[in-house]
């Protein structure tokens, strides 16, 4: 699948980035956002770059299959994976809201959250209703990158029981969502729905004792 443009792929990260600030999703410049670009690029976000405050200068251009260069997002090794493995992302955002941490350190364990029986299921592309479970991997934390992209990319790759969907995202233990779509928009949309469910099981979590 082709990309955008550099200009419109800034506009996009930029604007999913104070998005995600205004929100408190991306506190102390934490997360990472990235779009694909034309010719086997993608465009993500530097290092330490405050993410409600992002100016062209905080991008990087980076091949999709070359090594991520210095200066960079740490887990930009995590983007390329996701890019090379599907052809149809074309979009990539990471945020460290704190439903997704707590929910992601409630279930590390479990290694998957199960999500069933929710309308807003339907805010992720390809589902078209209630009546499914979305699976949402939850994968341990690890410095070491290159390596946890590969383990994210051998599970996305396997095939789900009968009744179970891929979730547009995964989980990393105390650490947050990956959420991506064929476009940023469909990315924010996911990250929203994410949002909004995590926060729905956590309190059902409660009620139910």
């Amino acid at each position: 699948m082709g990309g955008m443009g550099f200009d419109e792929a800034a506009a996009a990260v930029i604007h999913a980035g104070r998005a995600a600030a205004a929100r408190g999703w991306v506190p102390a410049t934490s997360g990472n956002f990235s779009v694909r670009l034309d010719g086997g690029r993608m465009l993500v976000t530097r290092s330490g770059r405050d993410k409600g405050r992002l100016t062209p200068a905080d991008l990087a251009e980076v091949a999709i299959d070359g090594p991520a260069p210095a200066g960079t997002s740490a887990e930009t090794p995590l983007h390329q994976a996701l890019y090379r493995d599907d052809p149809a992302i074309g979009a990539i955002f990471h945020v460290h809201s704190p439903a997704s941490m707590l929910i992601s350190h409630l279930r590390a364990a479990d290694g998957v959250l199960e999500l069933a029986g929710w309308e807003l299921q339907k805010a992720f592309a390809g589902i078209l209703t209630h009546d499914v479970t979305v699976t949402v991997p939850v994968f341990p934390n690890d410095q070491d990158t290159t390596a946890l992209a590969g383990r994210v990319s051998a599970h996305l790759a396997a095939p789900r029981p009968a009744g179970q969907v891929a979730a547009p995202g995964y989980l990393l233990a105390g650490h947050g969502i990956y959420a991506w779509g064929a476009t940023p928009a469909d990315a924010e949309r996911h990250l929203d729905a994410f949002d909004a469910l995590f926060s729905l099981s956590l309190d059902l979590r409660r009620i139910a004792g």
